[in-house]
């Protein structure tokens, strides 16, 4: 497990430190498969990596032997996506749903599963599918949500994020998916209220208030960075984060002051037309 949040998360996106991104990806832990952003992967008793690898095992055996069991064929993919081996539980989930072409709730595993190996559009096609327009799911909406930021499309997925939240008020993650989502598009004001919104119900995930630790500092407010941090981290990890995080920004910094300014390019009537 990465240790340092900040430190995988900056890692994981110069542009982040650049504030063109706020990467969804987060840090891997051995508490079951992590999606990108919040894609409402269910959760397991499993909570090392150990203990997924038993199950791993296990399943590993009855799936060659029963390859059309659903329920194992859903709990092999989802040990493989715990231990790393995401583009295994693609391909397991993408057999199993040619033969089951109407199981909502294996559509959603197949679809977060593609979204964690950067397979995004595959992934809404897939989702669209998983998608009950007459008895919506929230968590699906959610992870539509999570694949349309990846791709760019901030404003669409918060549509997406606004629907889960009518059915599900108030979740926690799809709160944090959406305070994400402004982190995205630049707007860290609302992506701080947002996240703080998250952070404040019930059975939040330590995941959501390191978020908000991460936008706070974005901020340069360091010290209320680290004391949000310390909730969930040791002291000396929760220091060494924020000081992680405020090299990277300084540096950032520097590099746009050494960079030559840009001269404004001339605008072509071609162009005009293009836009109008």
């Amino acid at each position: 497990m990465q240790s340092h949040f900040f430190r995988s998360r900056l890692l994981a996106s110069t542009a982040l430190v650049a504030l063109l991104t706020v990467g969804l990806a987060g840090c891997k832990t051995t508490n079951g498969p992590e999606t990108t952003g919040s894609l409402g992967a269910p959760s397991a008793p499993p909570t090392t990596e150990s203990e997924w690898r038993a199950v791993l095992d296990k399943a590993e055996i009855v799936y060659k032997e029963r390859p059309e069991d659903i329920a194992n064929a859903k709990l092999y993919a989802q040990a493989l996506r715990a231990t790393g081996q995401r583009a295994q539980a693609v391909a397991v989930l993408e057999q199993v749903s040619i033969k089951n072409p109407h199981d909502k709730a294996l559509l959603g595993d197949y679809g977060r599963a593609l979204a964690e190996t950067g397979k995004y559009q595959q992934a809404l096609d897939v989702f669209s599918r998983a998608h009950n327009p007459d008895q919506p799911d929230w968590r699906i909406l959610s992870a539509q949500g999570a694949v349309l930021d990846q791709l760019g499309r901030y404003e669409e997925a918060r549509r997406y994020y606004a629907s889960a939240l009518k059915i599900m008020p108030e979740d926690p993650s799809v709160l944090s998916n959406l305070g994400l989502s402004y982190a995205l598009s630049k707007d860290l004001k609302k992506a701080e209220v947002t996240l703080r919104r998250a952070a404040a119900q019930p059975g939040v995930k330590a995941r959501t208030r390191q978020n908000l630790a991460l936008v706070v500092g974005l901020q340069g407010r360091f010290k209320e960075a680290e004391d949000i941090a310390r909730a969930d981290l040791p002291q000396d990890e929760a220091s060494a984060n924020v000081d992680y995080l405020r090299q990277m920004l300084a540096q950032q910094k520097s590099e746009q002051k050494q960079r030559p300014a840009q001269k404004p390019q001339r605008t072509t009537s071609s162009a005009a037309e293009i836009r109008s």
